[in-house]
């Protein structure tokens, strides 16, 4: 079997577990009050788990794509040259997704997401400074406005130490 194969295989997996937790484990705890709304909040992971089994069932059965294909593309994974590919970088994104996970409440929202969106960056291989870090400070802060003022969710911007 292909690796995207092996990958879909995987990502149904994962998608039948979050559908799992969606359907069964989230709504248990609802207020009464809420039991009632058209829209509960399981809604849209439910919806996501959904959708992800039938997009790793397309790939897993290889319905996306053509019938007319000869023995390998050049956009097809090749497991045995996976050392070609930019692993690296996919693994560094990944870390730092984790850190921004981990430092989001006591870095504060606006130093998080802007050193996430600026190593994020620099780790693709962007390497104007000059303008990652405004375009950063922009979107973090237009993001936090949103969040904070629009919608009324809060949103701690500074680091906890700061007492802002």
């Amino acid at each position: 079997m292909a690796l995207d194969r092996w990958i879909a295989l995987i990502f149904i997996a994962f998608c039948c577990v979050y559908g799992y937790a969606a359907f069964f484990t989230m709504d248990q705890l609802l207020p009464p009050f809420m039991q009632r709304n058209p829209v509960w909040p399981s809604t849209f992971p439910k919806l996501l788990a959904v959708l992800g089994c039938i997009v790793g069932v397309i790939v897993l059965l290889g319905i996306e794509k053509p019938q007319d294909e000869g023995e390998g593309n050049a956009t097809d994974i090749n497991y045995r040259r996976l050392s070609e590919y930019k692993t690296g970088q996919a693994n560094a994104l990944l870390v730092l997704m984790v850190a921004y996970a981990l430092l989001l409440r006591p870095a504060g929202f606006l130093l998080a997401t802007v050193g996430f969106l600026v190593l994020g960056s620099a780790i693709l291989g962007e390497r104007k400074f000059h303008i990652m870090i405004p375009v950063a400070l922009c979107a973090a802060g237009g993001v936090w406005y949103l969040v904070q003022e629009v919608l009324g969710i809060f949103l701690r911007p500074f680091p906890f130490f700061l007492g802002v």
